[in-house]
């Protein structure tokens, strides 16, 4: 799914981040989301390397990457714990400076870097969220019917780790399917991907632990960051017409609340807009890089 990119892993403070680089020239790093892996860029990340050095990272938790224990508070998988990850993966290549591309929970990272480390993103791209804590103050039945898994995956430890663990596959596809548009847009190498690393007992328990995070401590960082902290670089948001940040906010609106120069707009897609739309989300990112 990668031709020409290597594999390669690095140990950072706390864990070990699975990563693929290709390409030349200026570095990019790409996160990935719930619950998928680095393989959901293998649509754009070859083209991109026509351009830049891309990094495709497999976030803690997920992947190939490590699976620490949480901690009581789960801050081992804050969405601050998971940027420091990724600072330290570039500087342990070299770069000081970067841009970051994200989706889904990979852009709650991405955009974390963008506030704590503010000299280290030179430009952000979001693929379809808002921010954590926009997403729970405006939680309603609405928002809750067609997010429910915020909900589910942050219950107390143990409860959906055993019902997703009786059939992984299963519930992997169910969401695929439903936050899709087109659910033919998977190739079968990357499912097979996805079936692989999500049947791990462990992939499950730490993909919980991040959504733990989400209604705990990442929704406190960002409502301490609230009005005070803005991101400075300059940001792109990206959404899926039928995606899941449309469902409940005015997405450029709301980005504008939190950024000093934000622009965007939204993609003929479901949530998963690499996947599904690979030509128009390669053509904005390329535009806006």
């Amino acid at each position: 799914m990668f031709p020409d990119f290597s594999q390669h892993k690095v140990r950072v403070s706390r864990a070990e981040i699975n990563f693929r680089r290709g390409g030349e020239g200026p570095p990019l790093l790409l996160l990935h989301g719930y619950p998928q892996t680095h393989a959901m860029w293998h649509k754009i990340a070859p083209d991109l390397a026509r351009r830049f050095t891309v990094i495709a990272a497999d976030l803690r938790g997920y992947g190939d990457s490590a699976k620490p224990p949480a901690g009581p508070d789960h801050r081992e998988y804050s969405k601050r714990a998971m940027a420091a990850d990724m600072v330290e993966v570039m500087a342990a290549l070299g770069w000081a400076q970067y841009a970051v591309v994200g989706h889904d929970r990979g852009a709650r990272v991405a955009y974390r870097m963008a506030l704590d480390h503010r000299d280290a993103v030179t430009k952000l791209v979001t693929l379809d969220i808002v921010p954590t804590h926009v997403m729970w103050a405006q939680m309603d039945k609405v928002l809750a019917m067609a997010t429910y898994h915020w909900l589910f995956l942050a219950q107390p430890d143990g409860l959906p780790e055993a019902m997703i663990g009786a059939n992984p596959r299963y519930y992997l596809h169910e969401l695929l399917r439903r936050w899709s548009g087109d659910f033919g847009a998977f190739t079968p190498e990357a499912m097979a991907e996805y079936e692989r690393c999500f049947a791990d007992p462990a992939t499950i328990h730490a993909s919980c632990e991040d959504y733990r995070a989400g209604a705990t401590i990442d929704d406190a960082h960002d409502m301490a960051d609230a009005g005070r902290n803005r991101i400075a670089c300059p940001m792109l948001a990206l959404w899926g017409e039928r995606g899941l940040a449309k469902r409940r906010a005015d997405v450029l609106a709301v980005w504008q609340d939190w950024a000093s120069d934000v622009r965007g707009h939204p993609i003929d897609s479901g949530h998963f807009l690499p996947e599904e739309a690979p030509g128009p989300t390669l053509a904005a990112i390329e535009a806006f890089l």
